[in-house]
């Protein structure tokens, strides 16, 4: 779930108006680095929202995604007054976060595509790419 609710945050993203717009946003909330940010953000969401949803690495991803929903709950939205920040903002960031911490922590489970692949016996490098 956690995976398809990243996705569509992140075409939510490019249906608002794409890399300039989310740069302006990121920009407005004072955040050093805006133009790296404004794409990073949104490819990370699309992408390893693919990732966690078919659990193809999903671990290594969702490392990323405990850093990225730590900054925007505790560093972004706490010190902010709602709508854009607040408990009420920050509710599901925090579900998220929860939600990485525990795919780093027990991997994505029997029915992720790594661990198909990896019951189907499909060793060599794909193993050696995933560390097992």
């Amino acid at each position: 779930m956690a995976g398809l609710i990243i996705t569509v945050a992140a075409l939510e993203k490019f249906n608002a108006g794409g890399f300039g717009t989310f740069t302006g946003v990121v920009s407005g909330l004072g955040i050093p680095g805006a133009p790296f940010w404004g794409v990073f953000i949104p490819l990370l969401e699309l992408i390893g929202g693919l990732m966690v949803l078919l659990g193809l690495y999903a671990r290594w991803v969702a490392v990323l995604f405990v850093v990225e929903y730590f900054v925007t709950s505790f560093l972004l939205k706490v010190p902010r007054q709602p709508p854009f920040g607040g408990w009420d903002s920050m509710r599901i960031d925090l579900m998220l976060w929860a939600a990485a911490i525990m795919l780093v922590l027990v991997g994505p489970g029997a029915f992720a595509l790594e661990s198909l692949l990896r019951r189907r016996g499909r060793r060599g490098v794909f193993s050696a790419a995933v560390g097992r």
